[in-house]
């Protein structure tokens, strides 16, 4: 409702917002809750409860290399899953959609997005339809925030198999999609940006693997056969089945 502008004086809205409100003390260790409280309490203008959420989530921070992310309890950390797409997205939204904090300025957000753009697949999307829609729309806030009517940047990739390829990114073509086939696999990249403004690099690899071999203890597969030149045209179908039995002698 408050994505749609529906005004916080409105009943529903007000009774919703006090009901988040009285539990926000005990969802905090629910990182994705708290997440989704953050955003919805800015768009609510509550900016002493924006501030508490934000900083608390600050803490909670993943940061490596450079990127920021937060992960649910008891994630693997081996690949990150949509809801830590989802929830980090969410906290993104919530520094762009208010009133700029102390400390949360435009390069603590660009962790963030470093973080979102090495989530995304080589067509745009994420895990899910679900994060994809709350992730585009985070991404789609930090390119207006950051939006200049000037400015451009070169992009330059390099290999030491001697590549040395260049992409201008201006005013005319920022909104253009730019690739080039990377033959040296494996290799050794190297890819720098010269100018001012903001662009997203990314590498994408497509490879084919053989299909594992059948192991299924049970296997149906159908064929039909049509008779369609006699009195009667008949439709024949035929079933095979196999069963595979496994037996094991212990000594």
């Amino acid at each position: 409702m408050l994505e749609l502008d529906t005004n916080t004086s409105d009943p529903v809205v007000q009774r919703c917002l006090s009901c988040l409100k009285a539990s926000v003390d005990s969802q905090l260790e629910n990182l994705y809750t708290t997440a989704l409280l953050s955003y919805t309490f800015t768009l609510a203008g509550d900016e002493e409860t924006r501030s508490k959420l934000i900083t608390y989530l600050n803490q909670k921070s993943n940061t490596q290399g450079g990127s920021r992310h937060w992960e649910r309890a008891g994630a693997s950390g081996n690949r990150p899953d949509s809801l830590e797409v989802e929830m980090t997205s969410y906290r993104l939204l919530a520094l762009l959609s208010g009133p700029a904090l102390p400390d949360f300025g435009l390069d603590y957000s660009s962790s963030i997005v470093r973080w979102l753009a090495q989530q995304q697949n080589p067509y745009g999307g994420f895990s899910s339809t679900q994060d994809t829609v709350v992730a585009l729309q985070a991404l789609a806030k930090y390119g207006a925030a950051t939006y200049s009517a000037e400015g451009s940047t070169a992009v330059t990739v390099t290999s030491l198999g001697g590549l040395n390829t260049e992409f201008r990114v201006d005013q005319s073509n920022r909104l253009l999609y730019q690739e080039q086939k990377l033959s040296e696999v494996p290799g050794e990249y190297t890819i720098r940006a010269q100018g001012q403004s903001c662009v997203m690099a990314q590498i994408s690899m497509h490879y084919n693997i053989p299909p594992p071999p059948d192991f299924s203890a049970f296997n149906i597969t159908t064929n039909t056969m049509t008779k369609c030149n006699i009195n009667r045209p008949q439709l024949i179908l035929f079933v095979h089945v196999r069963y595979s039995v496994c037996v094991c002698m212990l000594a």
